[in-house]
């Protein structure tokens, strides 16, 4: 993972590693765990708030920016049905969505992007206690499946609603309850993810838009941008590897 910038996609869980421009401001529907591999980063948040730090984690739905200050660093996206993001979710309640220098000094690099690789993420965060964590409602994992994999029609809310015999705004409400995001939040970043997940087949962009569902390279630009912050091709232009994992 040294000296290269990497993606790798698991099911509920992403990994970013490398070096990153800073980003605007943006907010996106995963949980993220931010980490400086070869210094401290800055971030940015709420009124005016900015710190300092070689560790960070931030809650779905959280406006911030984040500034690498020009150190290579590794970002972890959960899923908001992964277990890790569900176990987090009251302590982000607890200390409002933001929570600084929560990995333990891991004095190898090797040794943490080891852990990081391999999403073993309890032995850098102790706040991810082990403890039972409430199942996903079957109907919401249901919706899961279908906002994840493509689709040769777009499958509308109601479609998703009726798929589990709920009515549209009671699917709504459901899937927020569950999530933490909206439905909406979520399905632009679910098609940001898969779009990101073409890059494994062609490097080309206006490909990976097309694996998203997008209409179009522009409307893939934006969505990306809105998502994290930054433009596709400073981000994934320089990759050199992107790995998906079952």
């Amino acid at each position: 993972m040294r000296a290269t910038n990497t993606l790798t996609l698991a099911t509920d869980k992403a990994l970013y590693v490398g070096e990153i421009p800073a980003t605007g401001w943006h907010c996106h529907a995963a949980a993220v765990l931010l980490m400086g591999l070869s210094g401290r980063f800055a971030l940015h948040w709420g009124a005016g708030r900015v710190e300092t730090c070689r560790s960070a984690l931030v809650a779905a739905g959280v406006e911030h920016v984040f500034d690498p200050c020009g150190e290579t660093v590794a970002l972890v996206y959960l899923e908001p049905d992964s277990h890790e993001a569900r176990r987090l979710s009251l302590l982000f309640e607890q200390q409002g969505g933001v929570l600084l220098d929560v990995a333990v000094p891991v004095a190898a690099r090797s040794t943490m992007e080891g852990y990081l690789g391999n999403f073993d993420l309890p032995a850098l965060l102790p706040c991810l206690a082990r403890g039972e964590v409430p199942p996903l409602d079957a109907r919401v994992a249901h919706s899961l499946l279908t906002l994840r994999h493509p689709q040769q029609v777009r499958v509308s809310r109601s479609g998703l609603a009726a798929g589990v015999q709920l009515s549209p705004s009671r699917f709504n409400h459901l899937f927020r309850a569950e999530m933490g995001v909206s439905l909406r939040s979520y399905r632009v970043w679910s098609q940001v993810r898969l779009a990101m997940a073409g890059l494994a087949v062609s490097p080309r962009l206006t490909d990976a838009a097309l694996h998203g569902e997008f209409t179009d390279s522009a409307h893939f630009s934006r969505m990306f941008r809105q998502t994290f912050g930054m433009t596709p091709s400073s981000v994934l232009k320089p990759l050199r590897r992107v790995t998906l994992l079952g």
